[in-house]
């Protein structure tokens, strides 16, 4: 693994942090010869499609999911 010192890598952020896409090498930033960070490039997200996202969440019952819930039967209707 390749390896910068901290000054160098503050100095040329942007042109590792280049280098870590284009050539997919990770780096090692050292403070005194000492290791700080790892600069690892990113890993590709997955193209995954939205539809069928929930599939796992859901869940059916045997139930009539039409009809009435029954939330209004204890419900008056305001005559004495």
């Amino acid at each position: 693994m390749q390896e910068i010192a901290i000054s160098k890598f503050k100095a040329t952020c942007l042109a590792v942090l280049e280098d870590v896409r284009r050539t997919r090498r990770p780096i090692r930033v050292t403070r005194f010869g000492k290791p700080v960070a790892e600069i690892l490039p990113a890993s590709a997200a997955p193209n995954k499609s939205w539809l069928g996202c929930m599939s796992d969440v859901t869940e059916l019952s045997d139930d009539d999911i039409v009809g009435p819930i029954g939330a209004f039967d204890n419900w008056k209707d305001g005559r004495p």
